[in-house]
């Protein structure tokens, strides 16, 4: 398990630190569409098997809406792309619900909405980091503090873990593993900074506050995640990544991390 777990981990992360450092960005862009439909795809078959093709490949549709808006700077259409997430759906429910109850329930319509807003967009706010000053050196920083977090967590939880986290929706998860995530997210963030290829920010108090802030947010994402698994009596989201499971299973703290940078980049 372990050693699955870190061959995985490696070769992804491989792949990662090729596409994220290589001049043309659309390998890079591309990665992070088919990302979010890998996803949704895993989050649908988890909450919804019985979602319309119609529903289920229109999300998948107006994500490639989405992030060929961002990627061609087309920002001004972003509302209306959007607002689209919430009215396809509701339109498709509107159009056929003399026959409604007959195909499907109420609750499908809810998570055809819900998917691209928790899967899609998040991802999508990559492509805006990256297209920023140093952007591709502060997604960097981003995957290396979350993945040290959940490295930390893990093997924190594992060896030192006696306080529960939240035994309701994740009876694993404990407090020392929490701590121990953030405090390795930090060694890590400071190892960074102080290598002359990511010299473009210093270690204040607003990098300690942020990677706080990616840690808790992390945190909160794995928990959410947790908690749509144990509704829905499921173990892992996928088997794609040997060792981890399925891809929302690796980026759960990820999708809730993404805005918690994206606020201190394009505000802070």
């Amino acid at each position: 398990m372990h050693f699955k777990r870190w061959i995985t981990g490696l070769i992804g992360a491989a792949v990662l630190v090729f596409l994220i450092f290589i001049r043309t960005r659309w390998p890079f862009y591309i990665f992070l569409f088919v990302t979010s439909l890998i996803g949704l795809n895993e989050f649908f078959n988890i909450t919804s098997k019985g979602l319309p093709r119609f529903l289920r490949f229109s999300s998948y549709a107006l994500t490639l809406i989405l992030f060929l808006i961002i990627a061609l700077k087309h920002v001004l259409l972003l509302p209306s792309a959007v607002f689209l997430f919430l009215a396809v759906p509701l339109i498709f429910q509107m159009l056929t619900y003399a026959s409604f109850e007959k195909k499907w329930n109420n609750e499908d319509i809810v998570k055809a909405v819900i998917g691209p807003v928790y899967i899609s967009l998040p991802i999508s706010m990559l492509i805006f980091i990256d297209m920023g000053a140093d952007g591709n050196l502060w997604i960097f920083f981003l995957l290396a503090v979350i993945f040290a977090n959940d490295t930390g967590a893990f093997y924190a939880g594992k060896t030192l873990g006696r306080h529960k986290l939240y035994r309701e929706v994740s009876p694993n998860k404990t407090w020392e593993g929490a701590v121990g995530g953030l405090v390795l997210g930090l060694i890590v963030a400071c190892i960074l900074l102080r290598l002359k290829i990511f010299d473009f920010h210093t270690m204040d108090m607003g990098i300690i506050c942020l990677v706080i802030m990616l840690s808790i947010a992390s945190q909160i994402g794995d928990l959410v995640e947790s908690m749509i698994k144990r509704i829905y009596s499921i173990k892992d989201s996928g088997g794609i990544l040997p060792g981890h499971g399925g891809l929302l299973d690796r980026i759960d703290g990820l999708l809730f991390a993404v805005p918690v940078l994206y606020v201190y980049v394009a505000v802070i």
